[in-house]
């Protein structure tokens, strides 16, 4: 079978299971998630049809076990975001209490007036713990870029703090 008439008995197996596959995944993770997995199953048929086999029970069992797959990615991500959620959770319950509203305004006042670029360089290593070279990784900008414009930011800062060294 050459390529054109795969697809072309790919559209008549999708035609026909469709709505099978569909009840199939409206089980397991119901009505909300089924039809994003019934689009994710037909994306990766139609990436794979030349896989297809020439059976029509055969064609309709490779578009379950596509459906399973889609399904089993489809529960890894669930329990990665739950993790992460959780993670989330836990370490918002364990941060010491906010500062006060006005700790800290004459730092962000000053980091205000920096250009941005500079600003945030130092955002990112104060704020976020990030080195200066992961830094200059994050913006994509090269390491003596990025220590360059810290040196300048710290002078800036000193200015408008009013700290002389």
């Amino acid at each position: 079978m050459n390529a054109r008439q795969k697809a072309k008995r790919l559209t008549e197996i999708l035609d026909q299971c469709a709505g099978d596959v569909l009840r199939y995944l409206q089980r397991r993770v119901g009505p909300d998630d089924a039809a994003d997995l019934l689009g994710d199953t037909m994306m990766v048929a139609w990436r794979r049809v030349s896989d297809l086999p020439d059976d029509a029970e055969e064609a309709r069992m490779w578009i379950f076990g596509l459906a399973r797959g889609s399904l089993l990615n489809h529960s890894r991500g669930e329990r990665r975001r739950l993790a992460l959620s959780e993670k989330i959770r836990t370490h918002v319950i364990s941060a010491r209490t906010a500062p006060a509203a006005d700790e800290g305004s004459e730092v962000r006042d000053a980091l205000s007036h920096l250009n941005p670029e500079l600003r945030e360089i130092v955002q990112l290593v104060h704020w976020d713990g990030f080195t200066l070279a992961q830094a200059a990784q994050v913006v994509g900008i090269p390491a003596p870029t990025a220590r360059g414009r810290y040196a300048r930011a710290k002078d800036g800062l000193r200015v408008a703090l009013g700290v002389t060294v």
